[in-house]
This record gives C-alpha cells, sequence and structure tokens, in this order.
C-alpha cells in the first residue's frame, strides 16, 4: 500500500497517483481523493468555506434511478391545481421509456452535470437512437418535464445542490408546414354528408361531437345526468373525461362548462336515452354494446374511419369535429371569449393563435358611426348597439335538410 506524501499545500497528501485530504464532520473524519493537485486545491476550499458557513451536505448515495422511482409516486405537484394521477402516469412511462434507458442504472444525482443532461437531449432527437421515429420538440419538452421536477424536488430536500437539467437548451426546429399539419374543418357539404351517411346508431354521437365541440374524452365521459333536455335551456354540462381508461376532471379548469344544444339534438337524445338498454343517471349517454365507457380507438376504426372515406374525408378524426365546431362559431360572428368558453380553452388568445387562419383578414371598408352620434357637440355621449351578453352562448343547429346554419 503505498504511503502519505505530503505536498507543498498544507493538508493535501498524495497516495499513488491521487491528491487527498481530511475534514470534520459531527466529529467524524472524512476523506476525499482527487485526480490532480489543482482539482484537490479546489475541493479543499469548497468544503472548508461550506463547513464555516454551516452548508455542508453530505454526498448522497441515491441513484436517479431509486429517488426517481420513490418520488414520481409521492410527488404532489407544485402548482395550486395539484397533480392529477393521469399525469403521474404519463411521468412514469417518460421516466421508464426514456431517462430510465438513457441513463445508467449506477448514477448518482450527485454525478449528473448539465452536460450529461444536454446529451440525453441530443440523444431524444436522434431519430437512430428511437427506433427511426424522430420526436417532436412538444415531445421532448414533454420527456424533460419530469426530469426536471425530479431533480428540482432532489434540490429543495437537499440532495443535490443545482438542478443539472434546469438550463438545458430545448430544440427548436423549424418544420416544414404542409396540408397534413394544418388544423383543417369540415366544410358544410362535408358534416353534411358525413352526419348523412353515419350509422343509425352512432348519428347522435357525431352530431353532439358537431355541435358542441366536446373534445372525445369529455364525449365518452358523458352521463345522462349531465344531459338536460327539458326546459327552454338544453345543454350538456361538461364535468368529466376519461382518458387511458381513468375518469377525472376537465383538461383545466376552463373545461368545466355548459353548452347548449339545439332542439333537434333534444329529439334524437330523448329517443336515443328511450332505446338504451342503460338509461340510468349515472351511465354512459353512448355506451359501449356492453354497456361501460366507450373506447375510442374502437369506434375511429370500427365507425369514424369507414364513414369518413366514404363521404371524401379520409382524413378526419374526433378533433375535427371539435375544430368545425370553432368555424361554425366563428362564421356566426362569435367572438374570441365566446368561442374560448365554448371550447373549454385556458384563453381567448389560445383560441385565437390556434383559429386564426379560419378569421377574415381583410381589414373591410372605412367604419362610420351611426348618424344619430353628434360627433362635434360631446363625444362623452355616444351610444351604441348593444350585441348581447357574450357570456350566454346561443346554440348550433344542423338541420336534416342539408343545410348547415347557426340559429339566432
Amino acid at each position: 500500500m503505498a504511503a502519505f506524501q505530503k505536498t507543498k499545500d498544507r493538508g493535501i497528501y498524495k497516495r499513488g497517483g491521487r491528491y487527498l485530504f481530511s475534514y470534520r464532520v459531527d466529529g467524524d473524519q472524512r476523506w476525499e481523493s482527487f485526480r490532480t493537485l489543482n482539482e484537490a486545491r479546489q475541493a479543499k476550499r469548497a468544503r472548508g468555506t461550506d463547513l464555516d458557513r454551516g452548508e455542508f451536505q453530505a454526498a448522497s448515495k441515491d441513484t436517479l434511478h431509486e429517488f426517481g422511482r420513490q418520488w414520481v409516486e409521492r410527488y404532489q405537484g407544485r402548482g395550486r391545481r395539484g397533480f392529477r394521477e393521469s399525469t403521474r402516469d404519463d411521468y412514469r412511462r417518460q421516466l421508464d421509456r426514456y431517462v430510465f434507458r438513457f441513463f445508467p442504472a449506477h448514477r448518482k444525482l450527485t454525478q449528473l452535470t448539465p452536460r450529461m443532461v444536454g446529451e440525453f437531449v441530443a440523444w431524444l432527437c436522434d431519430p437512430a437512437k428511437q427506433d427511426g421515429r424522430v420526436l417532436a420538440d412538444s415531445t421532448v419538452r414533454n420527456i424533460m418535464a419530469p426530469l426536471r421536477a425530479c431533480l428540482s424536488t432532489a434540490v429543495r430536500e437537499g440532495i443535490i445542490r443545482m438542478n443539472p437539467a434546469r438550463e438545458v437548451d430545448l430544440p427548436h426546429r423549424p418544420t416544414i408546414e404542409s396540408d397534413e399539419d394544418e388544423i383543417k374543418a369540415m366544410s358544410t357539404e362535408q358534416l353534411e354528408t358525413f352526419l348523412r351517411i353515419t350509422p343509425p346508431r352512432w348519428h347522435a354521437f357525431f352530431h353532439l361531437l358537431a355541435i358542441t365541440g366536446v373534445r372525445i374524452s369529455e364525449a365518452i365521459a358523458l352521463e345522462w345526468r349531465h344531459v338536460q333536455l327539458d326546459g327552454s335551456a338544453p345543454h350538456i354540462k361538461v364535468r368529466q373525461r376519461i382518458v387511458r381508461g381513468q375518469l377525472g376532471p376537465p383538461k383545466s379548469k376552463y373545461g368545466k362548462r355548459e353548452i347548449p344544444i339545439t332542439h333537434a339534438l333534444v329529439s334524437e337524445l330523448r329517443a336515443h336515452r328511450a332505446g338504451s338498454e342503460w338509461p340510468g343517471d349515472t351511465d354512459p349517454v353512448f355506451p359501449s354494446g356492453a354497456g361501460t365507457v366507450l373506447n375510442p380507438t374502437n369506434v375511429f376504426h370500427r365507425v369514424l374511419r369507414p364513414t369518413a372515406e366514404e363521404a371524401g374525408v379520409a382524413w378526419a378524426g374526433f378533433h375535427t369535429f371539435r375544430h368545425t365546431c370553432a368555424t361554425m362559431l366563428f362564421a356566426n360572428g362569435r367572438n374570441a371569449v365566446q368561442v374560448q368558453r365554448w371550447l373549454g380553452h385556458h384563453s381567448p388568445a389560445f383560441t385565437l393563435a390556434t383559429y386564426v387562419h379560419l378569421l377574415n383578414g381583410d381589414v373591410g371598408g372605412a367604419l362610420e358611426l351611426p348618424q344619430s352620434v353628434n360627433t362635434s357637440v360631446n363625444m362623452n355621449h355616444t351610444t351604441g348597439p348593444h350585441n348581447g351578453d357574450p357570456d350566454i352562448p346561443e346554440t348550433l343547429e344542423i338541420r336534416a335538410s342539408t343545410t348547415l346554419r347557426a340559429t339566432a
């Protein structure tokens, strides 16, 4: 065994090819070794400063795999919205499929560096490493979300000093725009054709999707207690959704909403309930053949795809009906706030950014004031027509006579 040799730096010794120094924590002597004398000098100064300030933390032995697996089971989120179990499931999948696949099982939390995390991002962006798949920038950001949150927790719990994933650059790669990437909505004629050839059992389902714009996850979670068919203001209440078989609240607090429906759909839903084997208040409005919740994948392949192909809109998916509803709303003169509340978006700005291509970009002619306004006397007394309360939406109606219109 090699003997300790003093160096010109007080308290630093050389042993074999390594440089060592010691310090005491709570009466216990600890040794650290480094490859070069300069590394030992820097570490010794840092340890001394930490001990003087009372900020010393012993290096954790937790690995990323060990800490990550127990973290994802106890994490409760950081915002006031809390942390949904569906998000926890997503985090588990992202960690297992990508994070734990890239970082070796023996990698300790204290060994992670920004460079390692940067290499992980590069690995995600390399199709050759992802079985030929090109992960979109948004997918990469979603994969990084649980890693960043996990390491942030480790910082708050004093296991590591800084989050090595916090400042790592994420990709913002240019994309080639194509017709396939554009948000598409069916035209009036296309929607009429689709509904005309839809199998009778599914007509009410797609009719509701078209005039309410609900997400497929919200439609399959709709129960009869959420449908108000009586009175002068029939409507549906969006109160829950089903994602990957799990029942939960809407996508955000803005998703909880009430959407008016036409009397034509009211009549169709009444007939649909009367003929259903499961008409109870807590039964699904659109159940499977066994009375259980619908599987969207099955409905897509068995009903939507063949009907869409026959109607000449083979590209249509469930979200197409949501886009079609937004198109009708804007065509009917609804403003961005009304459409946002109708669709359950988190902000009118998001609604506009998503559907801006549906709006007329022409500035139009000059804006004229009403003749009754005397601008030369007192502008403070100017009055104008009242356009109604934007919080009270109107219904969208699809007429059986192959005419699609929005009723005022």
